[in-house]
């Protein structure tokens, strides 16, 4: 189903890559046979060819999530074949069934009907946050392993509801962040964690975030939800407060921190008048601190981190890495080509589900790590209301 679309179709794509993630580019084709290379590089020479590997039946559950194109863009990307879409908005589903020109036998009206008739391995959620957990109670059941955008979920309340879900019916519950599939991030804990190059760590601060989700041009389903503080959690703070709780349980190895103070505001409530466009989020560890910028205000769109330690500092962003070491002049760092499964949320699902390699606790995707990370969210929210301090101990 290659796709022709016309030149406005080519034009309304364009502009929502501009806050899409990382699903959109090249890394998409990648075949499935390289995630068992990394596993056993021998392999490469025994595994049968690319068109033979199975590929991961995958559905998607709702289209109201504007990430959702990145999938559609390329609907079978290596190691994948998309089998099905729960949508109950026909509209909407019939408006993307066009645009991409899907076949119409993918279209479904519930998750329930779309599981039954299909039977997907692997379910991608692109609905609002307030919905994780249906989907979960409804894939779980059947074996259904789930991904879901950032962030897991919208509460701690339904992060332990869906964290017990897949602990009971054994299947993998995974969030898919833009920022997990930058090269710079690993070479920057590689050179922290292997080389020491910045010393014991002492301080992080974290930038995410645009000129806000209406300025930039998302579309009105999304824009329904997003600053919805029910179905969306939150403004700013849960967008994109959620990479910083994300990256900083990772740098920090998984650690919860022992205290939140959050700080919210309306800076433009006549735009969003039910939600904060602006969060900041200091998060306490014992030896550490960490500062998270969460902004619909910025001038431009960023997502990038400031790492320092005792005798050096390190900034990362999507693009490149730098360092430097006390008084030092500042070096830019080459970041090494991220490989198969670990350099896109296609290629890792994939290996995911064929068992090809094993979720560890501590990555960026992993079930624990971002129940933790929805503990800071939590945190925040309740420290922004209370105008207090509040311990995770």
């Amino acid at each position: 189903m290659k796709r022709t679309p016309s030149e406005s179709a080519a034009s309304e794509i364009q502009s929502r890559r501009a806050f899409s993630s990382t699903l959109v580019h090249s890394l998409l084709a990648l075949p499935l046979i390289d995630a068992a290379a990394r596993v056993n590089p021998a392999a490469a020479a025994t595994r049968p060819s690319e068109s033979t590997e199975k590929p991961v039946r995958v559905g998607i559950a709702g289209l109201t999530h504007d990430h959702v194109h990145g999938i559609l863009q390329t609907v079978n990307p290596g190691g994948f074949k998309l089998v099905g879409i729960a949508e109950p908005n026909r509209e909407l589903a019939q408006r993307y069934r066009q645009q991409y020109h899907l076949d119409q036998t993918l279209l479904h009206a519930s998750v329930d009907e779309m599981l039954d008739r299909v039977k997907p391995e692997a379910v991608w959620v692109f609905n609002s946050t307030a919905e994780h957990l249906e989907v979960v109670e409804k894939c779980a059941p059947r074996g259904v392993h789930v991904m879901v955008e950032k962030p897991l979920a919208v509460s701690v309340e339904h992060a332990r509801k869906m964290q017990a879900l897949a602990e009971k019916h054994g299947i993998h519950l995974l969030t898919n962040y833009e920022t997990t599939w930058y090269a710079s991030h690993y070479e920057a804990k590689r050179l922290i964690d292997e080389t020491g190059s910045i010393g014991e760590l002492r301080k992080f601060v974290v930038h995410d975030g645009h000129r806000g989700p209406k300025e930039i041009g998302c579309s009105q389903e999304f824009l329904e939800w997003l600053t919805d503080p029910v179905k969306n959690g939150g403004g700013a703070l849960m967008d994109f407060g959620c990479y910083g709780a994300n990256l900083l349980t990772w740098f920090m190895q998984g650690g919860a921190p022992d205290s939140v103070t959050a700080i919210t505001q309306q800076l433009k409530p006549s735009v969003y008048p039910k939600v904060d466009d602006e969060a900041t989020i200091i998060v306490t560890y014992p030896k550490a601190l960490g500062i998270i910028q969460a902004s619909w205000n910025w001038p431009y769109g960023r997502k990038d981190i400031e790492i320092y330690g005792a005798t050096g500092a390190i900034r990362a962003d999507r693009e490149s890495l730098t360092l430097r070491k006390g008084e030092e002049a500042v070096q830019t760092i080459p970041a090494r080509k991220l490989t198969p499964p670990d350099d896109s949320p296609f290629t890792y699902l994939a290996a995911v589900v064929r068992g090809t390699i094993k979720v560890a606790p501590v990555d960026l995707s992993a079930l624990g790590l971002n129940m933790t990370a929805m503990r800071i969210l939590e945190a925040a929210k309740d420290s922004a209301r209370s105008g207090k301090t509040v311990l995770l101990g």
